[in-house]
């Protein structure tokens, strides 16, 4: 089977460099190496990849704010214009929260838009965001002309951007940017992040609202990032009250606990009355991810395809994580392979 697939060449030109891990300097993992991995893990799935058109601000807008969007399309210009400033944007002052008032100076603005350290911006950054905004824009588009099934490399990343935060690797929210273009469009729309970390932005854009149904399986965050969000007690509010669901998992869980979860979510994806599912598709809870979170195995990967693609109704995969490892390909093929049986 050919699945429909989205991918714009200028999503590599996002390259970062450093973030903090642990209290040291690390490599950062999100490097356009996982674009050609990928790409290559899909194309043997039998994903036929098409660039996407330009569909203007217009979606990204209805999802983040102005000032946000200002901020990423100029902040890496103001930043080299400082003395002693280095390379890459990187925050190191943070406000308490975010009601406070709004600075002007970069290094304040820095400090409001990124949560950590792990989204560095560079001279290309917002250039390679929109782009991985607008492939899963395009992605969506083709589910609204009837499509059944598409796959969207998204790169960089999004579920951990919010609003006005990047964070986590992510600036753009690319599955809350599509969820919402397919709800105003008049589909009754779930979002399932199977990504290893709990998918924060994308529960925190749709968390007072109940047109979007999102649920998300992680490693619990009580010990791993992003700490702060992902725990069960976390269903919503105002109207979004009852919207939202998080199913925690013990760190090293298997495909067995990982596949009983996902029976719980599907079963509430079902009673939503989904006829649109997007699924942040993360492959790092694969048993050999660098970030060891989870113990999926490849093969795992193929039957959550078969349980989800059991739902019946079309599905639009939005690309997440899953970072640098021998079988980071093959295991896209094998999730591939499941959702389009």
């Amino acid at each position: 089977m050919r699945m429909k697939s989205f991918l714009d060449p200028r999503q590599t030109l996002h390259n970062p460099k450093h973030f903090m891990f642990n209290g040291r300097q690390a490599e950062n993992p999100e490097t356009p190496a996982r674009i050609e991995i990928l790409k290559a893990g899909a194309e043997a799935a039998g994903c036929a990849f098409e660039a996407p058109r330009d569909y203007g601000l217009g979606p990204i807008g209805a999802i983040h704010s102005p000032r946000y969007l200002t901020f990423l399309q100029n902040i890496y210009t103001r930043w080299a214009r400082m003395k002693d400033g280095g390379n890459e944007v990187i925050p190191n002052i943070h406000p308490a929260n975010r009601v406070d008032s709004y600075p002007a100076s970069a290094v304040g603005q820095a400090g409001f838009h990124q949560a950590d350290t792990a989204c560095p911006i560079s001279a290309n950054t917002w250039e390679a965001a929109y782009w991985s905004a607008q492939s899963a824009i395009a992605g969506a588009e083709y589910m609204l002309q009837g499509g059944s099934r598409a796959y969207v490399l998204c790169r960089p990343p999004g579920h951990h951007a919010m609003s006005e935060l990047a964070g986590g690797f992510c600036f753009l929210n690319n599955a809350a940017i599509a969820a919402d273009l397919l709800s105003k469009a008049g589909r009754r729309v779930s979002v399932l992040d199977i990504d290893v970390h709990h998918g924060n932005g994308t529960q925190n854009i749709f968390y007072h609202r109940n047109d979007v149904f999102t649920v998300s399986l992680h490693a619990d965050p009580a010990r791993f990032y992003p700490f702060y969000w992902g725990h069960s007690a976390e269903t919503g509010a105002g109207l979004g009250a009852g919207y939202n669901l998080n199913l925690p998992l013990p760190r090293r869980s298997d495909d067995a606990d990982y596949l009983t979860a996902l029976a719980q979510a599907l079963e509430q994806i079902q009673a939503y009355g989904t006829d649109c599912l997007v699924v942040a598709l993360g492959l790092d809870a694969y048993e050999g991810d660098p970030f060891q979170g989870l113990a999926v195995s490849s093969e795992g990967f193929t039957r959550i395809g078969q349980a989800i693609s059991a739902l019946g109704c079309p599905i639009l995969l939005i690309q997440e994580g899953g970072y640098i490892c021998p079988e980071l390909g093959t295991n896209l093929t094998a999730a591939l392979a499941g959702f389009a049986a």
